[in-house]
């Protein structure tokens, strides 16, 4: 991956973590002060993150032990998040701090009494660091408890530019020129997506991303409150858009049956691969981490988005997601998993994660010379100056049953769809009943 301008940052960390006290040009830095007031314990961490995205982030461990001399143990949850860790207090074993993929699930572990407000330290660093959104998505009932130290921008098609350029096809600015543009592609060879929809969330982004832009953002709002029912006239109207894309067996590769059998690496490979299938593979700003990190391409050059097409007239939708750190109150070392929060605020934090690449930080003060490559950098600078205006992901707002459980709620019947997108008012009934199950649960 290339990197400009980066000698100044990474001689700066390396000297800090060397040093153990200051940040370069500024004070003492949290997290134990850097004097290794925290040698001789363990921070337990859990969180959804396998493969290259927890090798990454065990690099910000690391610099963490560095500066504070607290060993880390990473616990890898799958996407059940919300099971793995409720089995886990239940059992006596709580970690310390759990790295939370959903509004929703940060939302239930507060109101069931599990997690520990902010320190003032943290609350302070993300009160003049962070947009307030980032603020408001981590607060339940006006407490801060959770701390987005990695956030997607999940309104990227990632494409390969030689598949695109043989194929005579530039960046579409409409979803229903993407869709042409994948019946150009098509033609040429390869199937224009590449669909990960073993994985219900990819499905799930696919429909925010149609929403927000055809549907406007105060229903959006609305709908991921639950305030306007899965049965309005605006949920059915944007299925049966997705549902253009999910029965036409010349945009997916492999066809509906082959798309939910392939996971999320999957269809990256299907692009960026040693042997492609497919043109272009809808996913958040991580793509690209995957594609440089398992692939080895060059972002940039190998490997492109472009942002998520306007639908029938609206504009282009800036969906987010994010994980948020929050501290437990029933783990063994909750004082030293505060003092990680406090360094995962920290610009020097991102920084760590930002050079090693699938990585954007919602941090305003995170210098853009840390990202490694001009595309990350772009897409780093549209997430910050969206600033309040971004719409998080809504099944991430929704409650777990819902938005976020394996074979389950809106995931389920959305991979029901993608098998059958014959009937989109049926599906948004479907979507409707177990909406109101889990928001009266």
């Amino acid at each position: 991956m290339m990197r400009r301008r980066t000698t100044l940052l990474t001689s700066c960390t390396a000297l800090a973590l060397a040093l153990g006290a200051t940040a370069c040009g500024g004070g003492p830095v949290s997290a134990g002060g850097g004097d290794k007031a925290l040698s001789g314990q363990t921070v337990t961490v859990a969180g959804v993150w396998t493969g290259s995205e927890q090798k990454n982030f065990q690099k910000v461990l690391d610099a963490f032990t560095a500066k504070t001399g607290a060993k880390t143990q990473f616990i890898s949850t799958g996407d059940n998040v919300s099971t793995v860790v409720g089995s886990k207090i239940e059992g006596g074993n709580a970690p310390d701090v759990v790295m939370v993929p959903q509004v929703g699930v940060l939302d239930q572990f507060a109101k069931k009494g599990w997690l520990k407000p902010l320190s003032p330290t943290a609350q302070s660093t993300i009160t003049a660091d962070y947009a307030p959104v980032w603020k408001k998505y981590g607060s339940v009932d006006g407490t801060l408890y959770g701390l987005y130290f990695k956030a997607a921008h999940k309104s990227t098609v990632w494409y390969s530019p030689d598949a695109l350029s043989q194929a005579g096809v530039k960046p579409p600015k409409t979803y229903d020129e993407m869709l042409k543009a994948g019946h150009t592609v098509s033609d040429s060879g390869l199937a224009a997506f590449a669909v990960g929809g073993e994985d219900g969330w990819t499905l799930t982004d696919w429909f925010e991303n149609i929403y927000l832009s055809q549907a406007g953002p105060e229903k959006y709002d609305a709908l991921a409150a639950h305030k306007l029912k899965w049965t309005d006239a605006s949920v059915v109207k944007a299925l049966g858009t997705l549902g253009k894309l999910f029965k036409d067996k010349q945009l997916i590769a492999g066809g509906q049956k082959e798309a939910l059998n392939t996971d999320f690496p999957s269809s990256v490979e299907k692009v960026f691969g040693p042997k492609p299938e497919a043109g272009m593979v809808y996913e958040g700003d991580f793509v690209g981490g995957v594609a440089h990190d398992q692939f080895g391409k060059t972002i940039g050059k190998d490997a492109n988005f472009f942002p998520f097409p306007a639908v029938d007239g609206g504009t282009a939708p800036v969906v987010s997601g994010g994980d948020a750190a929050v501290v437990l109150k029933d783990g063994k070392n909750a004082t030293a998993g505060m003092k990680l929060l406090e360094y995962l605020a920290t610009p020097e934090a991102a920084a760590v994660w930002a050079k090693a690449g699938g990585f954007l930080s919602p941090n305003k003060k995170l210098d853009p010379a840390s990202y490694g490559d001009d595309v990350t950098r772009a897409t780093a600078k549209s997430l910050i100056d969206a600033g309040d205006s971004v719409r998080f992901d809504m099944s991430d707002q929704a409650p777990a049953a819902f938005g976020g459980t394996k074979g389950a709620g809106e995931w389920k019947l959305l991979q029901d769809f993608l098998r059958d997108p014959s009937d989109p008012k049926g599906t948004a009934a479907k979507l409707e009943a177990a909406a109101a199950k889990a928001y009266q649960g």
